[in-house]
């Protein structure tokens, strides 16, 4: 159907069509009410070895799990997955090894989980019994579970698709609800910003995007504000409001916030939210256009963050923008050459409108200042340069002091999200000299384009703030087939990195 502003719509959600449920069991496995059983197994010699928490399996098995596997052509390998019809000996139909690698780790373990659900779409209920030593093993296995359950199903109307499975039982003591629960709620944040990314941009604009913001406000208690088209030129917003005027669908910037009674530093996170990005005027080659629905990652990733905060309370208070238009070429667009000026009243020259992403940011990032941040972040699907430097799954991390460049690369290693320190040398800021303007949005040396954009996102945070960059433009979206608990489309990327981020600095890691 059409809106009234012309636009194709239809009455489907923004959301998943499936919600998978996990809950902890502490029944035998040879008994276990399950369709199918996933277990670990790491390499051994020229076979494999079970992992911990597959005994009475192999008991019910006669001792022969192993050999069996190993005829099968397991090898443990990280993110192997192997199938074994029980044939009766279990009460399961179907048994699942994961490959864990030689030495797993946590990020492993989600993964393996991960792999391992996700190949079981079409059954309903799945028992998985991976190594769980510890809250924090649960957690990785029930988090790397959930997340590799994900589907986006929500514009398929034909019944051949596989249904992901519907309920997880973790064989896990029942001590550890808390680790469950924490898993619950990061998958949550992860699902929604994957479900915005891979929502089509017809049916997701600026001001639908705000709107979603609206409704998980409502939800988790956050506080927001939303600045509407009139209210951003009146206020100054030149960045947003020049990226957004060659659009039918006018620009937002949403402000968020959770505050804890007790909380002594303030985080603010910054996200862009391009919700569809042509190029503008400098129009992007249209093989280059076809995923551009999920230039609005960064702010997806700062709503996730902001509601998986809402809901575990770290004593930080945390303040989120998100930075929201739609980059469209027309008559009203702005021209290469235009000048804007940024909240704060710093003039750009834009010389190429496909730079635009850090035309919005800087608005927010100036903005940021009259909140006080002990740290400042900010997070994007910035350039493409990013990756070609560090690839499509390597977040690149920028930062004005190396301390905390640092923390923030090792706080998304502990959150499961692979990152790169990256420099930003001075001698990058005099190629984007303007002979015009206070400062360009790009630079006339091709070289360098991430860390240039960061150079260029640096000139716009309040003077004596903490702050870092996180350029997820690769990381953001998989292009490719999936893996671990990564599926094809929306990744939900840097999410649960920001959620890191807000406990280190309750913590004081940060």
């Amino acid at each position: 159907m059409l809106d009234p502003k012309g636009r194709n719509r239809s009455p489907v959600g923004l959301t998943s069509c499936y919600v998978t449920s996990i809950s902890l069991d502490g029944t035998d496995l040879a008994s276990i009410d399950a369709d199918a059983i996933v277990i670990g197994v790491a390499p051994a010699g020229t076979g494999v070895a079970p992992a911990a928490g597959s005994e009475d399996l192999d008991r019910a098995l006669d001792g022969r799990l192993a050999e069996a596997l190993a005829a099968l052509g397991a090898t443990g390998k990280a993110g192997e997955v192997t199938k074994l019809p029980a044939l009766g000996a279990v009460a399961a139909k179907l048994i699942v090894a994961a490959g864990l690698g030689e030495t797993p780790s946590a990020e492993d373990v989600r993964r393996a989980a991960g792999a391992a659900v996700r190949s079981l779409a079409g059954h309903a209920k799945v028992a998985v019994a991976l190594p769980a030593a510890s809250a924090d093993d649960v957690e990785a296995v029930a988090l790397g579970a959930l997340l590799g359950a994900y589907s986006f199903d929500s514009y398929r109307t034909g019944d051949e698709h596989k249904s992901p499975v519907v309920e997880i039982r973790l064989l896990a003591p029942a001590s550890e609800e808390a680790a469950v629960e924490r898993a619950r709620t990061l998958a949550a944040s992860v699902t929604l910003v994957r479900d915005l990314v891979n929502t089509p941009p017809s049916h997701l604009c600026p001001e639908d995007l705000a709107g979603e913001a609206e409704r998980v406000a409502g939800e988790t208690g956050l506080a927001i504000e939303v600045l509407d088209e009139k209210a951003l030129v009146e206020g100054g917003y030149g960045g947003i409001a020049g990226v957004g005027q060659g659009s039918v669908n006018p620009p937002r910037l949403v402000r968020l916030a959770y505050a804890h009674p007790e909380a002594a530093k303030t985080l603010v996170l910054v996200g862009k939210g391009i919700t569809f990005d042509s190029g503008g005027l400098s129009l992007k080659p249209s093989e280059a256009m076809d995923w551009m629905k999920s230039d609005m990652g960064g702010a997806a990733a700062v709503l996730g963050a902001l509601a998986a905060i809402a809901r575990l309370k770290p004593t930080v208070n945390v303040v989120g923008y998100m930075t929201i238009a739609e980059n469209m070429p027309s008559g009203t667009a702005q021209r290469p050459s235009d000048v804007l000026r940024i909240y704060g009243g710093k003039t750009v020259e834009v010389l190429n409108t496909d730079a635009e992403g850090r035309l919005v940011m800087a608005d927010a990032l100036v903005r940021a200042g009259e909140d006080s941040p002990d740290l400042l972040v900010d997070v994007a699907t910035l350039t493409g340069a990013q990756l070609v430097a560090l690839g499509t799954r390597t977040t690149g991390i920028m930062a004005n002091d190396d301390d905390v460049r640092e923390k923030v690369v090792a706080a998304a290693g502990r959150a499961g999200e692979a990152s790169w320190g990256m420099p930003l040398p001075a001698e990058l800021r005099k190629g984007l000299d303007s002979s015009v303007a206070d400062i360009a949005n790009i630079s006339g040396d091709r070289w360098g384009g991430m860390l240039v954009a960061g150079t260029f996102l640096k000139e716009f945070v309040p003077d004596g703030v903490k702050w870092a960059h996180l350029d997820i433009a690769g990381p953001a979206f998989n292009k490719g087939e999936p893996y671990g608990y990564t599926p094809k489309g929306g990744t939900g990327a840097a999410a649960r990195t920001l959620v890191q981020i807000a406990e280190d600095l309750a913590d004081g890691v940060l």
